[in-house]
Parts: structure tokens; C-alpha cells; sequence
């Protein structure tokens, strides 16, 4: 194996959006059964470095795969389109901007936890809706240019699920 192989070669799985997190899962406990440092606790100094190298590349590439944010990202990458953040400040449409901070707005405003619930839930709705469109476009359609697009509208969708979900906690406190 190599260091720098792509997550999906890595743990053996096609380079698509919809992932079996199972699969994954199974994948990273062989893996880490064959890679894991204890296996090498008495080997020497570098094949002890080593096996630390490959444990924290695993559950590194795990996390990103089990992601849908860094999964879309990393498809995007492989395929040729740039996910730096500068292009990522001119991708987002001005319709999502706009509706995004109107979601911040309300959670702002927000007084009880059945506001916060139910902003949580309409944009629950669209974060589903979102990983469906870049399922296909990723998947089906291999029209990675949009998919780029819909996996940074899909990173401010994740910051505000976080928002919501520490309101949330405050609230239950």
C-alpha cells in the first residue's frame, strides 16, 4: 500500500458519492487489524513509525469518507475541479447566500426550542435534498463543476446544522 493513494483506493471502494457506511466501516476495522501499531509494538523504531504513519492515514481517510462534505470535496478533487477556498467564496449561488442568512436570522431570533426545532427541520430538508442533487450530479451525471458548487453550499449548510444543534443544547441546559 501507499501513503498517498485516494481514500477510496485505500479501503477498496468505487469513487462515488453513495457509500455503504457499513462497507466503510468493515473496510477501516481490516485495515486497522492489519495496519494497527500494536501489531509491530515489538518491531523496530521505524516499522513502529511506520504502523503509526498508516494508523493515522486510515482514520483519517475514514472520517473523510464518512463525511459527505469532505467525501463530495475529495470527489471533486480527484476529478479535476479545485476545492480551494478562494474558488469556494465565488461558488456559492447569491439565492442560498440570501436564504442562508435568513436561516441565521431565525435562529437568532429564535426564543424557545420549538423554533430552533423547526428551523432545524426545514433546513434538515434541504441538507437531504442537497446530498440527493450532488448524488446524482456526482454519481450519475459526473457533472463535477456543479457538484463543486452544491459541496460548498452544502459546507454552510453543515456550519449552520452546528449552530442549531449547540442553540439546541443551550436550550436543554
Amino acid at each position: 500500500m501507499n501513503l498517498a493513494t485516494d481514500d477510496f483506493t485505500l479501503f477498496g471502494l468505487p469513487q462515488r458519492f453513495a457509500l455503504d457506511r457499513a462497507a466503510v466501516d468493515e473496510r477501516w476495522r481490516a485495515l486497522q487489524a492489519t495496519m494497527h501499531p500494536d501489531n509491530v509494538a515489538s518491531a523496530s523504531a521505524a516499522e513502529q513509525q511506520a504502523a503509526t504513519q498508516w494508523a493515522v492515514r486510515i482514520n483519517e481517510a475514514r472520517e473523510r469518507l464518512k463525511s459527505p462534505v469532505q467525501r463530495a470535496a475529495l470527489l471533486c478533487e480527484l476529478r479535476g475541479v479545485s476545492m480551494d477556498a478562494r474558488a469556494g467564496r465565488n461558488a456559492v449561488p447569491m439565492a442560498f447566500l440570501v436564504r442562508q442568512m435568513s436561516w441565521r436570522e431565525t435562529l437568532d431570533e429564535a426564543r424557545g426550542a420549538e423554533a430552533v426545532e423547526r428551523l432545524d427541520a426545514e433546513v434538515a430538508a434541504h441538507e437531504r435534498e442537497t446530498l440527493e442533487n450532488l448524488r446524482v450530479l456526482l454519481d450519475e451525471r459526473n457533472d463535477t463543476a456543479a457538484a463543486a458548487q452544491l459541496t460548498w453550499v452544502l459546507t454552510y449548510i453543515a456550519r449552520l446544522r452546528d449552530a442549531i444543534n449547540e442553540r439546541l443544547d443551550a436550550l436543554d441546559a
